[in-house]
């Protein structure tokens, strides 16, 4: 059996033992994995505190067979997640990112890019003092849904592929997965009537976050905030969209209320 090396994100540490852990990770060259660590609990125990919620590490481990937790033998750690003192929603936010990775990614089914786009999200949100944290953790809620195929149709009718007709408003379909046309929305359950620019500004913070995008010199995401006009809409969009897909409504939602703008 050979050992496995990747970069992971630390997403979840669960009591195994009197000195062992079970650790969900986030890995750039195998995807989300499971992993028993023994003897992580022991003071002066193998892994010297890398794992440690939301932290950047390199680990080495051993593939069990499907179904049975992989063996995490080495763990060295690059960088803890630790946001400036005062700093509580952003915390709030790193734990959220873990969450929709936990229940949104499956084992073993590598996204580099999502990966990517985690590490950059998380590494702005703790040394990054301009800027909109409810900004980037959209950004990063729409390019997580763009890499797992589960980004929602915002310039076309997610039934007929045809643009919706100019209107002040336009309908947005949970079921469908996006906007609707006036004929296509017919019969169709859980809608929402938006602003016509809502569904433009998802798409806008959706195409940034695509890394084979083309990138502007002087247009930095980190600056970006989401319209005061739209807030509102944006996030019930997001949040019922998510809770839909999700089937249930991510614990974390409640405190995305702190991050303001």
């Amino acid at each position: 059996m050979s050992a496995e090396k990747a970069v992971a994100v630390v997403l979840r540490a669960v009591d195994f033992s009197e000195s062992s852990s079970v650790v969900t990770l986030f890995t750039r060259e195998f995807g989300k994995l499971s992993a028993l660590a023994k003897g992580a609990r022991r003071p002066k125990g193998p892994f010297e505190s890398a794992l440690d919620l939301l932290a950047l590490c390199r680990v080495v481990f051993l593939r069990k067979s499907p179904g049975t937790l992989d063996l995490l033998t080495e763990a060295k750690l690059e960088r803890r997640f630790r946001p400036a003192a005062g700093e509580l929603p952003r915390l709030y936010a790193a734990y959220y990112i873990a969450e929709l990775l936990t229940d949104l990614t499956d084992e073993h089914d590598p996204h580099p890019e999502l990966f990517d786009l985690a590490e950059e999200t998380l590494l702005t949100l703790a040394r990054v003092q301009r800027g909109s944290p409810a900004a980037w953790i959209l950004r990063f809620e729409l390019g997580l849904l763009r890499v797992l195929g589960h980004l929602p149709s915002l310039g076309a009718c997610a039934e007929c592929g045809e643009s919706p007709e100019p209107a002040a408003r336009v309908t947005f379909s949970l079921a469908a997965g996006g906007v609707l046309c006036a004929k296509c929305r017919a019969g169709q359950r859980q809608l929402i009537s938006v602003h016509v620019a809502t569904p433009a500004t998802l798409d806008l913070f959706a195409k940034s976050s695509d890394a084979a995008a083309p990138r502007g010199t002087s247009d930095d995401w980190r600056d970006w905030t989401v319209p005061a006009a739209q807030r509102g809409e944006i996030r019930g969009i997001m949040n019922q969209y998510l809770a839909n897909l999700l089937g249930k409504r991510p614990r974390l939602h409640d405190y995305l209320t702190l991050v303001t703008h």
